[in-house]
């Protein structure tokens, strides 16, 4: 199974794009809001101390459910270089998935490479997450992602 999950945009001010969201395209906000950091993200992203927060909303004719637009604003972002976790504007896509690793083996077998680690963790008031950060063969980002709740 393979469904899509979401879109990430990295901006200087998720609050103030969230609300562009919100108030042109009837966006609803998902909460928890979210504060990430720790050793878990740094090695997913590849970005040492990487500390991001935002918000994840529901896309027309999606409410309270997949697909999302996630709106997360790095501590530091980086400008018009190239494709990394924390660039500003679209950050990458998303895939939600049943097996991370078989995935990302047919991503590589395919052309494309891993970004970071695969990562396990617990999000607080979110589930379990297992997901890793690659690129495609233009070297855009994709997350490949497995949630429990």
């Amino acid at each position: 199974m393979i469904k899509f999950a979401h879109t990430n945009i990295i901006t200087d001010d998720w609050k103030k794009l969230a609300d562009f969201y919100i108030n042109v395209f009837d966006c609803i906000p998902l909460f928890p809001e979210r504060d990430l950091k720790g050793n878990w993200l740094d090695k997913a992203t590849n970005i040492e101390n990487a500390h991001l927060i935002g918000i994840h909303l529901a896309l027309p004719g999606y409410e309270n459910n997949l697909p999302t637009l996630e709106i997360f604003q790095y501590d530091n972002n980086l400008d018009h270089l190239e494709a990394f976790t924390n660039r500003k504007g679209f950050g990458h896509i998303a895939f939600k998935v049943d097996n991370v690793h078989e995935i990302l083996t047919k991503l590589i077998q395919n052309g494309g490479t891993q970004l970071g680690e695969v990562i396990e963790t617990e999000v607080a008031n979110a589930g379990h997450l297992t997901f890793v950060y690659a690129k495609d063969i233009d070297g855009n980002i994709i997350e490949i992602q497995n949630w429990k709740v």
